[in-house]
């Protein structure tokens, strides 16, 4: 009998998925033509090099051994071509003139993606020990090369150092409109009062770009003075116009003293929060407490706005002073949005830039029960954030920013008009 009758079982854990396989195979042809044209545009960059003898002085020279990069489809193989710049007998220019080719797709030494990078962090932060981390990316990927728990080590050296790096950047040709700031406890093994300070800006181009970041006792005025002030002895001296942040930092006074121009506006997700608690959680539903306070700082303007307000105290004061009382601390800095463009309300009503990007690492620090180090908490949540920021949402309305910056006044989110363009209507 020529046909065997014997059947390959498969493995226990293995696991076939073609189209998976096929994703893979599409991408290491992809990165393949890619690399391929790269070298054929360096080619004919130098094609009007030529040697003495009318050769080309920059040629292909096949390929250097074959290597298996690490992407968010698992290991693909390439090859890289080899070039060769042949030495030249001719001037001494010509000799001295450095012709090297530097791929930008795959770099010397290039064994992982960049997005993988960027995961590390995130499972560090889900609770994965460094020396699980192969055998969690296995499970996603398959078989991971050149990732061992010393090499997560090493690259935590490398995020350590980015991180200063960062922390002493130049800041004098920045100039941010708006600034989120935010205290976020992680509850480390080292110190359970340990707090990130993080303060995000929007740019006049409506890019929301992470400012501020380091670690401080709770959120004292004197952390966030640290803070501010050395954001502006390396240059942030333009104060921004509006500082948006929860009731309950040091950071209000801090900015007072460090940026006195500043308006302030309170978070309104946070005044929810903190009116509510005053009040027996059997109220919420029945008496529509949770919506009634929506109308107010969702009201069309101002005046409705405060309308509102006196409806929610006349309605629930009686009963729960202590909740209303709540809502009329800090009035006017709870409104101050209306001062600005309708199209940025959304963005400056409240803290969300900054509990929406942070909200995975509390869940994990919550989970994980205080596994972190305070120096390596500080260092994985940079590395989550400078992550994150790539995907921050512009502001709505970007166009209303320059004029902010220029003066123009809004009432009610509307752009006022000078009186001699009053009369002209």
């Amino acid at each position: 009998m020529t046909d065997s009758k014997i059947i390959a079982l498969k493995q226990p854990g293995e696991i076939t998925d073609h189209l998976h396989d096929a994703l893979r195979a599409g991408a290491q042809e992809l990165l393949a033509h890619a690399i391929e044209a790269e070298v054929e545009d360096f080619l004919a960059k130098w094609s009007d090099e030529k040697l003495a003898n009318g050769q080309q002085r920059v040629v292909r020279h096949g390929h250097l051994p074959e290597r298996k990069v690490l992407t968010a489809l698992g290991p693909v193989k390439v090859r890289k071509p080899r070039i060769r710049v042949k030495k030249d007998s001719g001037t001494a220019e010509q000799k001295n003139k450095k012709i090297e080719f530097k791929s930008l797709i795959l770099p010397n030494y290039l064994r992982r993606s960049k997005d993988l990078d960027e995961m590390l962090p995130y499972l560090y932060l889900k609770g994965i020990s460094l020396g699980n981390m192969a055998d969690a990316l296995s499970g996603l990927w398959g078989e991971v090369p050149n990732l061992s728990g010393d090499t997560v080590r090493r690259l935590k050296k490398k995020w350590s150092k980015q991180w200063k790096t960062w922390r002493k950047r130049d800041l004098s040709a920045k100039r941010y409109i708006y600034i989120w700031a935010d205290g976020i406890y992680l509850g480390t093994r080292d110190d359970d009062k340990q707090c990130i300070l993080v303060i995000i800006g929007a740019t006049p181009e409506g890019k929301k770009e992470l400012i501020g970041f380091c670690d401080g006792y709770r959120e004292s005025t004197q952390s966030w003075r640290e803070l501010l002030v050395d954001l502006k002895e390396r240059g942030l001296s333009a104060a921004p116009k509006l500082a948006v942040g929860d009731g309950a930092m040091g950071f209000w006074k801090a900015i007072k003293e460090v940026y006195s121009a500043t308006r302030h506006q309170r978070c309104w997700v946070h005044k929810t929060a903190n009116i509510l608690n005053k009040m027996p959680k059997s109220i919420h539903a029945k008496a529509k407490a949770k919506e009634d306070i929506h109308e107010i700082w969702m009201a069309e303007d101002k005046k409705t706005a405060k309308k509102d307000r006196k409806l929610f105290v006349t309605k629930y004061g009686t009963k729960y002073p202590k909740a209303t009382t709540c809502l009329e601390k800090n009035k006017r800095q709870l409104l101050a949005f209306y001062d600005f463009p309708a199209e940025h309300w959304k963005h400056i009503r409240t803290t969300n830039p900054i509990e929406s990007t942070f909200a995975t690492v509390r869940h994990r620090t919550i989970n994980t029960k205080g596994c972190l180090s305070r120096k390596t908490a500080a260092i994985m949540v940079f590395k989550l954030v400078e992550a994150a920021q790539k995907n921050w949402k512009v502001l709505d309305g970007k166009n209303q920013l320059p004029k902010i910056i220029e003066g123009v006044r809004f009432k009610n989110g509307l752009e006022l008009k000078p009186k001699s363009q009053k009369r002209a209507a």
